[in-house]
């Protein structure tokens, strides 16, 4: 009986799980259909099929605006700047939060709550009203148009929610197998890096994770706090432009869009199960 009711639920959530896929899918077939349409495809619905969804010839021409024709000196540095400022950010924003989650988890001190209250608040703040005061303050020091200037605002953003999350995690570890390795001569650092620290591995992984998506996908930030030097993707492709004045570059948008997503997609698919098993762990008391 039992098994027949898992059966008919398994049907029920797939019934209402492909409807949902389909619906995220087209936006993403859509964009990479748009970057395969040479110009005659983007200006004539005859050169398309499906209703003008689909080229009739795929045409590469987009990709070699970004990657070797005019675009390339705007996309290819925006592309390093992106992978060294996510990146950092992500490893700094882990190893902190790292340790501030085992602190939280394991000690027992005043305002314990109240940091990750105020973690929790941070990460809700809108990051539109931290334009305005960090770009005076970046263009007063020094650090306007930098990769130092565009890391410190993404930790803003990573940090807290990776302290949340990675707070989480360190909670479900039993306190004992850190005694035990405790009472067979371990020091407490050595405690936290051979038991601790793999024990929480899903959930470190998963955070950076998270927190590498978050940083990879902002847009504010990259376009209020820089110029050119260290201008991200996101900021880049607002600065796309035509042949000319009345050509939309609607083509090498949707290239580089792709260009962008894929590293996404890569590690979810690479990674999935640890994303799975984290996100599980650290929701599961026990």
């Amino acid at each position: 009986m039992a098994t027949r009711d898992d059966a008919k639920g398994t049907g029920v959530y797939s019934i209402i799980a492909i409807p949902i896929i389909i619906w995220t899918l087209i936006p993403l077939l859509w964009t990479l259909a748009l970057s395969l349409k040479g110009k005659d495809a983007l200006a004539n619905a005859d050169a398309n099929i499906l209703g003008n969804f689909w080229p009739k010839q795929v045409s590469w021409e987009n990709y070699q605006l970004i990657f070797t024709g005019g675009a390339s000196d705007l996309f290819l540095p925006a592309l390093r700047n992106s992978v060294i400022v996510c990146l950092s950010a992500t490893v700094i924003s882990v190893v902190l939060a790292t340790f501030c989650a085992y602190a939280i988890a394991r000690l027992d001190f005043p305002g314990k709550r109240m940091i990750l209250t105020t973690a929790l608040g941070v990460s809700f703040f809108p990051v539109i009203a931290m334009v305005t005061p960090l770009f005076d303050v970046w263009r007063n020091i020094g650090l306007f148009d930098t990769i130092p200037g565009l890391i410190i605002p993404y930790l803003s953003l990573t940090l807290p929610l990776s302290i949340w999350i990675l707070a989480a995690f360190f909670q479900q570890i039993p306190w004992e197998m850190e005694q035990a390795a405790q009472v067979d001569g371990a020091t407490t650092w050595q405690a936290f890096r051979k038991v601790i620290v793999p024990l929480a591995a899903p959930g470190v992984f998963t955070t950076a994770i998270i927190t590498f998506f978050t940083a990879w996908n902002d847009f504010v930030f990259a376009i209020s706090l820089t110029a050119d030097k260290a201008r991200t993707v996101p900021a880049a492709l607002a600065f796309f432009t035509g042949a000319s004045q009345f050509e939309q570059p609607t083509g090498g948008i949707m290239a580089a869009a792709v260009v962008v997503t894929i590293p996404v997609v890569i590690l979810v698919l690479l990674f999935q199960r640890r994303i799975v098993a984290g996100l599980t762990s650290g929701a599961v008391k026990g």
